[in-house]
This record gives structure tokens, sequence and C-alpha cells, in this order.
């Protein structure tokens, strides 16, 4: 029997759709005054083709997101890192910097990071990669977090290579970030090379109850690729379910434009993922369209204080829904993501309202009053 879902998103202002674009490394935001996106499709595997047999079902699912406490932490970089292959890399990860950050997020109850692999870190070094991801599962564990790792990336710049990272531009955010593949896949050997990548993770970690979800491509179609990432899309749901993992596996919703490529996502993803930098009138309509699917709702990246999505005015009304609320950012360091998409500050200076972000470098709260709500709301 096919199921009908209508998802209607009534969004005000600014929407929180953005484009990434790369050779200017800015989001630009798509300006509407009033933008109403509704995209309606039949959740029937027969029809599709595109589900895939090892989903879990609605109740496998909201039996595992009921067995743990509300889900609630941050997309984490170390602050001494500029993008992933930085954070990974043997030369340059850094456990210290790792224990003392995860510190700050334990201390004010956060359990959840959600952190960014990559596909050019594993394939230097494939047996020394797989040791740091199990050092930091280890120093997270001590620190009472779980994990989000995250595969594949279609935002900012293009082309990773090993070695020695850029530095970062002053006052630019993510000046340094890097896709994943980030290049053209044009051969069956392509495909074959990513696939033996996500195996030889899921099935080294498929068992670590460290980890908390799988989150196999972030924000597909950014960067303008739009439907030509449907193709790893959905080769990465099959080869994820097919190693049948113990934790979830989701990709989250973020651009309602993307109507195929959504499809693809809340059709085989085992939970709800989604991102929402919009205020919280709009967010909480994005919920409740989302909740139609009957499985827990996961907020994977909020809270960009310009736009009004901060921690007071939506943090409560995630905790009140039961979804999920990971915010962009820990750490103020070399991501640069106290600076806005779209607003760039080339002297480096200090912006009076930071982007992202919660602590300093030295572990100074960028502002005690958010730090002590969410204490709160965490019982500490």
């Amino acid at each position: 029997m096919s199921v009908v879902f209508t998802f209607i998103f009534f969004i005000f202002g600014t929407t929180n759709i953005y484009l990434n674009l790369p050779s200017m490394r800015l989001k630009n935001l798509l300006p509407a005054f009033f933008l109403c996106l509704v995209f309606s499709f039949e959740l029937n595997a027969q029809s599709t083709g595109n589900i895939s047999p090892n989903r879990w079902t609605i109740e496998k699912a909201n039996t595992w997101y009921a067995q743990h406490k509300w889900i609630n932490g941050a997309n984490f970089t170390p602050s001494t890192a500029i993008n992933q292959l930085e954070m990974w890399q043997a030369d340059t990860f850094d456990p210290q910097t790792i224990v003392r950050e995860l510190g700050y997020a334990e201390g004010i109850g956060f359990n959840t990071m959600r952190v960014f692999l990559h596909s050019v870190a594993w394939k230097e070094d494939p047996k020394g990669f797989k040791a740091r991801v199990n050092q930091y599962l280890s120093i997270a564990n001590k620190h009472h977090i779980q994990t989000i790792f995250v595969f594949f990336d279609d935002c900012w710049n293009a082309n990773a290579k090993p070695g020695k990272q850029p530095d970062p531009k002053p006052g630019i955010h993510n000046s340094g970030w890097m896709q994943d593949p980030g290049r053209p896949l044009t051969k069956p050997a392509d495909y074959l090379e990513l696939k033996a990548y996500v195996d030889d993770i899921l099935n080294t970690f498929k068992n670590d109850k460290r980890i908390l979800l799988w989150d196999l491509y972030n924000e597909p179609g950014n960067s303008n690729k739009n439907f030509k990432s449907s193709v790893l899309l959905t080769k990465v749901f099959a080869w994820a379910h097919a190693a049948n993992p113990e934790q979830p596996v989701s990709v989250g919703i973020w651009n309602g434009d993307l109507k195929e490529l959504n499809k693809i996502q809340l059709e085989n993803s085992d939970v709800i993922t989604y991102h929402c930098y919009e205020v919280p009138e709009n967010h909480e309509k994005l919920i409740q369209s989302l909740k139609l699917n009957n499985r827990p709702v996961i907020c994977t990246e909020y809270m960009a204080r310009p736009r009004n999505s901060t921690f007071e005015n939506t943090m409560p009304m995630l905790k009140r829904e039961n979804v999920g609320a990971i915010n962009w950012g820990l750490v103020s360091g070399k991501t640069n993501t106290i600076y806005a998409w779209d607003t760039p500050m080339p002297d480096g200076s200090e912006p009076k309202v930071w982007f992202h972000d919660v602590f300093r470098k030295d572990g100074t709260p960028y502002n005690k009053t958010e730090t002590n709500l969410i204490k709160q709301l965490n019982g500490k």
C-alpha cells in the first residue's frame, strides 16, 4: 500500500536554503519574502526501487531513540584543524586539544558530537586512520559523549589533497574546508574506491556503542552539484545498509528545492535528520512536517546568531519537541566559523556577534547566558 506524504514548509523573510559558492568561499542566502515549498511523494519500494531493503522499520527506529537521553551537542572540529584532513592526518592529529575541548562540551552537558571523516585521509593511511578514529572515540567516551560520523560532503572547496593543509584566510568562514569526494566521479573504479572506504570504516566500527549514528552524506547537491549527487547518495545508502550496522544511518534534509534528493534521503534514512538555520517559528513548522514520517527526528545543524537562530530561542523548542539538537561549532578556531557565510571580515577582527561556536580556545564561553541555558536543559 502506498503512503503519500505532503511536506509544506512555510518560510517568511530569508529562507533556510542557501547556496555554496566555492569560488567565493561564501554561502550566499537566497532572499524570499514568502516561500511555500510543497513536495509530495510515495513511500513505495515497488514503485521507486530506491529503498534499501535493510532500512530499519519505524518500530526499530523509535525503540532505538527511546533508549537514549535527549541527544544534544555540536559539530566538532578541534580548534587546531582547518578541515577534516588536518583533524585526521597523523602529523596534525591533536589528541591533547580534543581531550581539552570535549571537556568543555561535557561541562555543559553535551552528549553528542557530529564529526566529519574524509576518504583522502583514509586512502593515504587506512590502518593509521582507523587507529586515530578509535583514539578519538576513546577520548569522547571518557567525556560521556557519543559520536555521529559523517562520510561524504558537498560543501566548500573541491579537490582535497593529502599533506599540509592551507592556512586560514582571515575572517573567511570555512576557508579551508574540503568536499569529499570533491572530484568528478566518472568511472566505476571511482565508486569502488569510495565503497572500499565506507565498507572498511563501517565493518570496523559497526558494533561500536561509542558511535550514535552514521551520517552518510552532508548536504548532497550543494556546490551547484544538484541532482548529480544522486548517484553517490543512492550508492552510499546501499553500501551502508548492506553492512547492517548496529547504529542507524541517515542523510540530512537541507534544501527544499532538491526534491528528488530529498525523496531518496527520506525513503532510505533509518532516522530523519535535517539542517535548519531559520527562526524558531519556521523551524518548528519544518519539524512538524518531518514528523509525518513517524521516525525519530534529529537536527544536525542549527544556530546562526545573526539569523535569529539561537540557543535561547531554538534549543528549548527542540527539547520540547523531543528533537535532537546538534548546533554548528564548539570552539572558535581555524575553521573561522565565528564569521558568517556571506560576511567576510578580511582584517580578521572579531565580529560583534559570533555566527557559530560556543567557546573560546581557553574554554571561556562566548556567552555565559547560553552555556547556563544549555546546562539547565541538560540538568547540570
